[in-house]
């Protein structure tokens, strides 16, 4: 990695800008990445960062780990032909993800919630090696145990040997874990609103699948549904996520795959209010969850909503969307219009985008284009034939092509006829509804937003809603980045422990993500990770020249390269030069 900058002139002044590049190989080519934006480096910027990792890591429990530097005493000879380097571990991102667990006080939680008993090894020190494994090298329980653990430094962070971690201890680990999952949530819930000042007051609201590899017989909850995937042909459970506006989780719950979103809302709010107090908040939901039934009971019981409506609310508001009055520019190429609803009960805020309508117009032609072109192949088979043709398998023909281009489907009307000239044979008739084709034209790009809340403007409600994207960010996170999916566990209560493993590292993730953006640099807690993964711990042996002779064996952090320091100057993180060897936690 290495520095490059911009200089910028604004307001008669040159500003240079700087960011962090590492050289990759894509296709064949050597291109530049951007690590992270470092902005400006200025000392405001950087007394933020470390005023937020004070907050993070500005406790002295670590100092135990580390070795304080030796006192100048009598000098030992050194045989320099011995000397040599044993035991490498990934120190950086292990070192940085325990520290957030610790400032998060997920440690002394556990101890707390799982006081410590006959095990040989504390539950609370498993649960973080699971969380740990998720969060820097998503993999499986196995593969934690056999191969992550040993690579890694957090033997000499938890004082937990190598050869404690097995697969059963973490196993049994997630069933002690998940028995605590409301009391953490809470906790979880007042610590991030110490460390970032979050605000509750308005929540988004989503629900996503992930999918099972194996048949899960003893699963109940295991069954196939609508799947986000696109593995119909898997069993799946349903994740409901209720996160913050700025995408810092909440609480989730877990569904029966087959289960229909808009039959959770009740439940979700319900179960939030319940363990989270009935403040006056503000769900946000996509049109998913908008049915009369819901809508009518928000509004009987006098909660907040800001919904996406149906498709075919559009239909009702075609005069207004026709209309050019009234029109507002919220930002280029985005116009809203907000007008109240019949009964007066609802305000509802009309969208048009230029981007959408440019996707969805380019959608509805590719679908059309495959339609025509398969009704033009199938008329002139039909053209060509000679002889008596059977009515039924063409109108199966006719649906399976509509079928498939679903999209655009309602804009053709098509009638398989007897031809007369040549009895027995088919002839194939087809046209395009204007009048679809016309409105088409006008609703590409629309979109409409409903609301009980009467005191926003337009612009307000539509900035609050498009921020459900960071419910959608979130999924997107868990699936990619900390590998959600597939589940492989087949038992009901293991699959909930490890959707509550991935629960925690995405919290430990959205932390990092903050920590990193407060520092200026960027959020992508991923590449954090990985160069930080470089950054070594080691055993130096120093063979003495006495009789007899010694080796001394010193733990010592590898000292990080000028583009590492970089990063960790930005984060406040302060690296030891060496470690103590802990002492086991208990004998196996």
């Amino acid at each position: 990695m290495y520095l490059r900058h911009t200089t910028v002139r604004k307001d008669g002044k040159d500003h240079r800008y700087w960011r962090l590049v590492r050289s990759v190989r894509r296709n064949g080519k050597v291109v530049q990445e951007t690590v992270a934006q470092l902005g400006e480096l200025d000392a405001e910027g950087r007394a933020n960062a470390r005023c937020l990792a004070e907050k993070l890591m500005g406790r002295s429990t670590q100092g135990e780990l580390f070795e304080e530097a030796e006192k100048p005493g009598e000098g030992v000879k050194i045989d320099l032909s011995g000397v040599r380097v044993e035991r490498a571990r990934r120190f950086g991102d292990v070192f940085l993800g325990w520290s957030v667990w610790q400032a998060l006080g997920l440690d002394a939680l556990l101890s707390t919630l799982i006081p410590e008993g006959r095990e040989g090894v504390p539950w609370p020190l498993m649960a973080a090696i699971l969380t740990l494994g998720r969060l820097c090298e998503p993999s499986s329980e196995l593969h934690v145990a056999e191969s992550w653990y040993r690579k890694t430094a957090l033997e000499d962070l938890l004082g937990v040997a190598d050869a404690q971690v097995n697969d059963d201890r973490l196993y049994r680990t997630l069933d002690r874990l998940l028995e605590h999952k409301n009391q953490i949530e809470s906790h979880i819930r007042a610590r991030l609103s110490e460390l970032f000042a979050v605000d509750y007051d308005l929540l988004l609201y989503d629900v996503t699948s992930t999918f099972f590899e194996g048949l899960c017989a003893k699963n109940p909850m295991a069954k196939r549904g609508h799947s986000r995937d696109q593995r119909s042909d898997c069993k799946q459970v349903c994740i409901a996520l209720v996160v913050t506006r700025e995408g810092l989780p909440l609480s989730y719950e877990v569904f029966d795959g087959n289960r229909v979103d808009v039959t959770t809302v009740e439940e979700i709010v319900e179960t939030m209010e319940t363990r989270f107090g009935l403040a006056q908040r503000i769900w946000v939901m996509d049109r998913g969850m908008a049915s009369q039934d819901n809508i009518a009971w928000l509004q009987k019981t006098g909660r907040r909503y800001l919904l996406g409506a149906s498709r075919s609310e559009l239909a009702k508001w075609k005069e207004a969307l026709l209309e050019e009055r009234d029109w507002r520019n919220v930002r280029e190429g985005l116009d809203v219009k907000l007008t109240t609803g019949p009964d007066a009960k609802e305000t509802f805020v009309l969208c048009r985008s230029e981007a959408r309508r440019t996707k969805e117009s380019a959608i509805h032609e590719r679908f059309r284009e495959r339609i025509e072109q398969g009704l033009a192949s199938l008329e002139r088979r039909l053209l060509k034939a000679r002889s008596k043709v059977d009515r039924g398998p063409v109108e199966r023909q006719i649906g399976r092509l509509l079928g498939r281009n679903s999209r655009a489907a309602g804009r053709f009307v098509v009638d398989l006829l007897d031809d007369p000239s040549l009895p027995g044979t088919l002839r194939l008739k087809w046209s395009l509804r204007a009048d679809l084709d016309e409105w088409a034209r006008y609703s590409d790009g629309c979109y409409i937003l409903r609301t009980n809340i009467a005191d926003w403007t337009a612009e307000d409600l539509w900035k609050t809603y498009i921020q459900l994207t960071d419910a959608e960010a979130a999924f997107r996170i868990c699936k990619s980045d900390l590998s959600i999916r597939p589940i492989w566990h087949q038992k009901p209560e293991r699959v909930k422990a490890h959707i509550f493993v991935c629960f925690l590292a995405y919290v430990l993730w959205k932390t990092l993500e903050k920590w990193q953006t407060q520092a200026g640099l960027g959020s992508s807690p991923r590449t954090l990770l990985e160069e930080f993964g470089h950054i070594q711990s080691v055993d130096v042996v120093l063979p003495t020249v006495t009789n007899p002779p010694r080796e001394l064996t010193i733990r010592c952090v590898v000292r990080p390269d000028p583009s590492q320091a970089i990063l960790l100057d930005r984060l406040g993180i302060h690296l030891p030069q060496r470690l103590r060897k802990p002492p086991l936690v208990a004998k196996m």
